[in-house]
């Protein structure tokens, strides 16, 4: 009879154990039924058509790279104002930022030992210029920071060439930020890296550099990975390869730029901010397609739906479009700068710019507590594959405003591979991105954006 008893008892555990979780699982997202019809009118609009690539298209056709205090930045600034005007947007506005002007010029690289062959390159953003005859010089190639420490007494008088396979861009990318400055450390004339990214289809790869107080500044350019090897190979079968590498990039001084600013003005907290954007800047090989054109376009298009569906949320949605965040960040700090009177009254920071390329993803970053509720509201994302909330939620345009408000953040991260491969590259054109990724992006967003909006107590802090 003890037996019996016992198995009974374990039995009804066993289902009460396993049914509780789902019943708390359903009456946690109840809270969520009076958002879900405007969350799947929002996703059935985004998803019905190809606005969202469209618009993408039309930017990157129409104005091409935008890179810091360009005319085809400025255009593009332009345009999107009357863009957003049209689009039913309030409060349109710009609001002045002043930038950094560097300028590219002509850049060539070529083998000229062995026998001459040109090499393609692209010079980092920062760099100062060769002299005008250029710098000719033996190359010395290593694979890490540590081997050009052990072989310092070889680098003197050489242009040192990072051929560092690509892992993942937090642990590549300090060579092109940083190489110039190492190499000089140890004498070098200049240096060049292995272009940060997936190997390509022979794609150069630029970006911002830094050089360091106190040392030389020396001309720094990035090159395929397919000629980082190339020349790798050379020299480790005994062949002596020199260098001959031409720049003329410079800074000019400081120019005028703007953020774009449109809303939804809230209906009930109108002073109550959630931020959406991406920089609407890019570097100048490419178009700036996936960097980040998209992730201006995806986060505009939640305001936009809003709009068009006649969705009013009780707080203001503010959709910026970010000024130089790939040459120096000044959008950011000048958005934080113009709003830190209000910067406590952002209840969460959306920034997109890691791509829309499938599998994506929500990344976030706050309390436990708002996790839950970023959690509950991504239950609504089943129809797009996307339930699954992730960490590392944030963005170099929407953290200023975040840090100085204690703000959380959310990020919209595409798949990091195809967006490395194409990132700061010639290859960062719209026929890379699937219209239906850009209006699954457009649409989770636009769904996630608008609860917490519209949801009665702000997100928790």
């Amino acid at each position: 009879m003890r037996r019996v008893s016992l198995f009974v008892f374990f039995v009804a555990t066993f289902f009460f154990v396993s049914f509780v979780p789902a019943t708390r699982a359903q009456n946690n997202a109840a809270w969520l039924d009076p958002y879900r019809a405007n969350a799947q009118k929002l996703i059935a609009a985004a998803t019905a058509d190809q606005f969202a690539w469209d618009r993408l298209a039309e930017i990157t056709d129409t104005f091409g790279q935008r890179l810091s205090g360009s005319e085809n930045l400025n255009r593009a600034i332009a345009w999107a104002q009357e863009a957003m005007k049209k689009d039913g947007l309030e409060n349109v506005h710009a609001e002045r930022v002043m930038v950094p002007r560097w300028v590219r010029g002509s850049e060539s690289l070529e083998i000229v030992n062995p026998p001459q062959h040109n090499v393609p390159l692209l010079g980092l953003g920062g760099s100062v210029a060769t002299p005008p005859a250029g710098i000719e010089a033996d190359v010395l190639v290593v694979s890490s920071g540590d081997e050009l420490t052990k072989r310092a007494a070889e680098a003197k008088g050489k242009i040192v060439l990072f051929n560092v396979p690509f892992t993942n861009y937090g642990e590549t990318v300090q060579y092109r930020s940083g190489g110039a400055s190492m190499a000089a450390k140890v004498g070098a004339v200049a240096a060049l890296v292995r272009a940060v990214g997936p190997t390509g289809l022979r794609t150069t790869h630029t970006g911002g550099m830094n050089y360091t107080d106190g040392v030389a500044k020396i001309p720094t350019a990035a090159i395929p990975a397919e000629d980082a090897n190339r020349i790798q190979r050379l020299v480790a079968r005994g062949i002596n390869v020199r260098l001959r590498l031409k720049m003329e990039a410079k800074f000019e001084a400081d120019v005028e730029s703007f953020n774009v600013v449109g809303e939804i003005k809230g209906s009930e907290k109108p002073d109550e901010i959630v931020v959406v954007g991406g920089h609407f800047d890019s570097w100048d090989p490419g178009m700036g397609a996936s960097d980040d054109a998209v992730g201006c376009v995806v986060t505009w298009e939640a305001a936009r739906l809003m709009k068009k569906l006649n969705i009013r949320p009780k707080r203001t949605v503010r959709v910026v479009l970010f000024t130089n965040e790939e040459n120096g960040t000044r959008g950011g700090n000048g958005y934080r700068d113009a709003h830190s009177s209000e910067a406590a009254k952002h209840v969460l920071a959306v920034e997109a710019d890691s791509g829309v390329f499938a599998p994506a993803r929500l990344g976030f970053s706050g309390s436990d507590v708002a996790r839950k509720t970023i959690s509950d509201i991504m239950t609504l994302l089943t129809p797009l594959g996307m339930q699954q909330l992730q960490g590392g939620g944030g963005g170099a345009d929407i953290g200023p405003i975040a840090q100085l408000g204690k703000v959380p953040m959310l990020a919209y991260e595409g798949d990091s591979t195809k967006y490395f491969t194409i990132h700061h590259t010639p290859a960062d054109t719209v026929e890379r991105i699937d219209p239906k990724e850009v209006s699954n992006a457009a649409a989770a967003l636009s769904a996630v954006i608008y609860v917490v909006a519209d949801m009665p107590q702000a997100l928790a802090r």
